[in-house]
């Protein structure tokens, strides 16, 4: 696949755009509250556990050009975009 050009503002706002579609409805639930999700920007695919480490290594191995955004679930902050889950997961 090829890399995707977007600004950290678009990759946040398009991986936002997800989670409030479709994506919310499925996880915010008791056992998922203040766990981490990461959201691929262009696919919308996400991953949920307590730090976000495994999801983003998944999700980086299926597309290593992934754009990433990870938040907590129950919560309005988010945590950080792609390239830091890249320098954790190695």
């Amino acid at each position: 696949m090829q890399a995707i050009f977007w600004t950290e503002e678009e990759v946040a706002q398009r991986a936002k755009d997800f989670y409030e579609n479709g994506i919310r409805a499925l996880v915010e639930h008791g056992d998922n509250i203040g766990k981490m999700i990461v959201i691929d920007a262009e696919t919308g695919e996400y991953g949920i556990d307590e730090i976000g480490i495994e999801p983003g290594k998944r999700l980086k191995q299926k597309n290593p050009n992934a754009r990433l955004f990870m938040m907590r679930i129950g919560y309005n902050a988010a945590f950080g975009f792609g390239g830091a889950i890249e320098r954790i997961a190695e």
